[in-house]
């Protein structure tokens, strides 16, 4: 698919990458977007690394399995249907459901380490940086994993400072210089929605004429 055009998403626990995502699909669903999640490749439990106190640690580049996420997504890119199972959180091996995810002229793929890959980051077309206070990335935290995880608050803090931190500080952070955009996902974020738009969708219109 000689037009295709990838955008990538990257922004630290909790900044709304996934919201913006759906916002930026339903913008362009005439497009039909291929939607990539890169939680869905996230390794066994087993596979997982421990922390010096024997907590797993889901906040480092090995946690998911670089090569089959980026085999997968130069496959889509390509014009290839693929197959993946979809994550979710405390799914029991095995039973994660198996989906389909078809070519399109867009792919939109969001994730922790959308820059730190580096064969992920070769294959993007536009990239957005997701720019968000601290504090309400980890009240958005405490609400999700206390309510749907039931995780408990002493618990969520020790992960958010001991892994969440030092992951954004050691694999976000030093890449944000190279988004195409930063979205400040706080008062400013309708207008800088407005602005990403209209920035996509110019840059839609070139890689067309190109193709």
């Amino acid at each position: 698919m000689d037009q295709t055009m990838i955008i990538g998403i990257c922004g630290g626990s909790g900044s709304g990458k996934t919201t913006l995502l759906k916002r930026l699909s339903a913008t362009f669903m005439d497009k039909e977007p291929s939607i990539f999640s890169m939680d869905n490749y996230y390794h066994p439990i087993e596979k997982q690394m421990l922390d010096d106190k024997g907590y797993y640690n889901f906040d480092l580049p090995t946690a998911l399995d670089e090569n089959k996420l980026t085999e997968d997504l130069r496959k889509l890119a390509s014009g290839e249907a693929i197959q993946v199972k979809e994550y979710h959180f405390n799914s029991p091996p095995g039973k994660n459901v198996l989906i389909t995810i078809e070519p399109s002229e867009l792919i939109i793929i969001e994730g922790l380490f959308l820059f730190h890959y580096k064969g992920v980051k070769e294959l993007l077309d536009y990239s957005i940086f997701i720019e968000v206070d601290h504090a309400i990335q980890l009240d958005r935290r405490l609400y999700r994993d206390q309510e749907s995880r039931g995780y408990t608050r002493e618990g969520i803090l020790y992960q958010w400072e001991n892994h969440v931190m030092p992951c954004y500080e050691n694999y976000l952070l030093p890449y944000k210089k190279d988004a195409d955009f930063i979205y400040r996902n706080d008062s400013r974020a309708d207008e800088d929605f407005e602005v990403l738009i209209d920035q996509i969708s110019r840059r839609m219109h070139v890689t067309k004429q190109e193709g």
